[in-house]
């Protein structure tokens, strides 16, 4: 069970032990995605549409895009970013889970409110994910370019990143995208909580016995369940967010296509529906959904796994 449990048999695991429980999860969670997170930012980025019909798209489809990838950037390209975005999931894990316990615990005691309810976890989950975001940003955007850099790269390490984009774009540009970012977040992971208690409720009644013995597979399921809900429905904000983290980088994206400047979340949306049309608003969705199902998956289930191992490590440790 994710969040605050009041039930006597239920898990009894400390704050520490939530929040690495949280961080592995973002870590082992991270390496296995990073794939799809470089596909889905390419396509998210490119203003041409993802169709071979467009002879100024660069890429038109997951399979077509894997290939160019691969050939022009060799295999390494797709866990670019991959330190910051580790750096990102073991620090937004942390944060994200221990804040969700948190809440939760702090709605069962000072409030009529049931912890497990859906708009409980919905609230607690968004305000969790908005704590989380405000800690690790910064190293939201260094992911993110260096996920949307080609070749020849602009940023070589970390290091030279930070300093690079101080230098010439100053300390706001590590909250580049701030806006969007929480916007989206809070329905995103409020949907992500929420949907995945119910899923669970739902599983339970659906399955058979025999079924329900399998905790993990439900774990995994219902994750890359609330996944594809949250994500589909909050995938507009997701495209602003990618759009506004790379301005005043525009130089490097030259080779992916055309380049356009935004002055804020409103003009980003009007000029991506003038210019794109409707569908632009959802460039990069195959993936992300991809993407949001393992993720999410993964999340939940290592998440449960790693607090159960801690709640078997506390009873046998109590027992002595």
């Amino acid at each position: 069970m994710v969040g605050y449990d009041p039930k006597p048999d239920g898990r009894n695991n400390t704050k520490l032990q939530v929040a690495v429980a949280g961080s592995v999860s973002g870590l082992v969670t991270r390496a296995l995605i990073s794939p799809f997170d470089v596909i889905k930012i390419r396509f998210q980025l490119q203003h041409e549409r993802l169709s071979r019909r467009d002879p100024n798209a660069k890429y038109h489809g997951i399979f077509q895009a894997s290939r160019q990838i691969l050939q022009e950037e060799g295999l390494t390209a797709f866990w670019k970013g991959h330190i910051p975005a580790q750096i990102l999931s073991i620090g937004y894990g942390a944060v994200q889970f221990l804040s969700f316990e948190m809440l939760t615990e702090l709605v069962h005691r000072g409030s009529v409110y049931d912890a497990q309810e859906f708009s409980v976890h919905f609230v607690c989950g968004g305000l969790a994910a908005c704590t989380a975001t405000l800690t690790v940003h910064p190293v939201d955007v260094l992911r993110t370019r260096f996920a949307a850099q080609g070749e020849p790269k602009v940023y070589n390490t970390l290091r030279h990143a930070v300093g690079t984009m101080y230098r010439s774009e100053g300390p706001r540009v590590f909250y580049k995208g701030l806006a969007p970012t929480l916007i989206a977040i809070f329905p995103y992971a409020g949907l992500q909580f929420s949907c995945y208690s119910s899923l669970k409720h739902l599983y339970k009644w659906a399955m058979p016995a025999e079924g329900k013995k399998n905790e993990n597979l439900q774990n995994l399921l219902c994750g890359s369940g609330a996944g594809v809900i949250s994500k589909t429905l909050t995938y507009p904000l997701d495209l602003f967010k990618k759009r506004l983290q790379v301005g005043g980088f525009e130089h490097a994206r030259a080779a992916f296509g055309q380049v356009r400047r935004y002055k804020g979340l409103m003009d980003c949306a009007k000029q991506v529906l003038q210019k794109e049309g409707a569908l632009g608003f959802f460039k990069g969705l195959s993936p992300s959904l991809l993407k949001a199902a393992l993720s999410t998956g993964f999340m939940f289930f290592w998440y449960e796994f790693f607090c159960n191992v801690f709640h078997c490590m506390n009873r046998t440790a109590s027992q002595r």
